[in-house]
This record gives structure tokens, sequence and C-alpha cells, in this order.
């Protein structure tokens, strides 16, 4: 069953167009639970607060997907489109735009199921220019595809919207923004981590999990 999982734009804050472009009002209001997250249970329940623990802590091996696979050994995590609900294909460097973000959740090939019991198991992929990346940031990439956790550090909303002029990702719960180049390091808004960044590399012709990952902790 498909997951709706979206913050819906809180329009006392922010308004965006066809370009989604987003603008912002005062920075100085308290970080307040997203008002579009409040009516939607799968934004509000004990999921969320568990995400929310597990992202304010930094704490990306306690995602449900690394815990239940164990990283620590060979096996490969694919990855897939979270809106797929059957014939789940995954996903190859090719597959990607450059600046398109697609949210996605880790492919089991062993049960040929994805990973999408949790909220916590969203990843955001974004393929971006090689040679604009910190170094640190290009060695987690595979084709020049990174990927992070989906889910802002603020308030758990998706994050999904790559502003090309100024080269980050903005939530649009509350408008953080991150340099998605950089670690994912925060540049503005409520947020105060960056997104835990995950290491790819390719399975043959297809992107997977590293079994090294997670790399950075979003510390």
């Amino acid at each position: 069953m498909r997951e709706n999982t979206e913050c819906i734009l809180n329009s006392e804050y922010y308004s965006h167009g066809n370009d989604l472009q987003i603008a912002m009002k005062k920075t100085d209001f308290p970080p307040t639970p997203c008002q579009g997250c409040a009516g939607n249970t799968s934004c509000s329940d004990l999921d969320r607060r568990q995400v929310l623990q597990m992202l304010g802590s930094g704490l990306a091996t306690s995602l449900p997907f690394i815990a239940s696979n164990s990283l620590a050994q060979a096996t490969s995590l694919l990855l897939v489109d979270a809106d797929a609900e059957k014939d789940f294909a995954p996903l190859r460097p090719s597959d990607l735009k450059v600046g398109k973000p697609l949210l996605v959740f880790p492919f089991d090939t062993q049960t040929g199921k994805p990973k999408n019991e949790s909220r916590a198991n969203k990843l955001v992929l974004i393929r971006l220019p090689e040679d604009q990346m910190e170094a640190a940031t290009r060695g987690r990439s595979a084709g020049g595809v990174l990927a992070y956790s989906a889910l802002c550090t603020h308030q758990a909303c998706d994050v999904k919207t790559w502003v090309a002029k100024e080269k980050v990702l903005v939530c649009f719960c509350h408008a953080s923004k991150f340099d998605l180049l950089d670690g994912a390091k925060v540049v503005d808004g409520p947020a105060s981590r960056p997104l835990p960044s995950f290491s790819l590399k390719l399975d043959g012709e297809f992107l997977a999990i590293a079994p090294s990952s997670p790399a950075n902790q979003g510390s």
C-alpha cells in the first residue's frame, strides 16, 4: 500500500509556484511541529517520534534497514523508487537525472521486497557533478549519485526539493537547507544536524548501499 508521508506546506510561512520556488519569511519563529503533519498519521505516530529520536541523536546505525540487514555482512541492498508498489526495479545511476532528487527504499534481493516498513528507511538519491563534491562526499558516491536520509533532522518531514540556484536540498516544512555536495551540512533553517549519509557502490550496473555504510552519522 502506498504510503503518504509528504507533509503539506504551511502557507503561513512559505509560498511556492509552478517552479517550486520557496520564499521564506523571517526565520526567528520557534521550531514548532510541522503544521502539515498535524493530521497525517504517518508523520505524527510513534514511528515519527522514533525517527526524530534517531535523527536527533545522529545515530544512522539505528535505522531499521541497517539493523535488520546487518551491513557488516557482504549482502548488498539495492535501491528502488519509494512510490513503486510492485514490479520493483533496482535503480542505476543513469536512471537519475542530474539535480532531480528521488525518494527510495532499500531493496532486499533475498526477499524481493523493499524495506518500506518504516519511514526511517526512506532515503533520497540525487545525481550531482562529482567535480563539485567535497572529497569525503565524493568518496561516498557511486556514478555521481549520493544517498542521504530523506527525513529532515528537524521534524522528520520528507526532504526532496532541490534548489539548483543555491545547490541545496530544502525541507518544505520549515525550510531547512542542506548542502548535499558537502555532507548535507545545514546552511539555513532550524535543523541543527546534517542529514545522515550513506556510502553507495555499484553492484553490477545497479546502485547499492555499501557494506561499510553509513560513513557519516550526521554529526
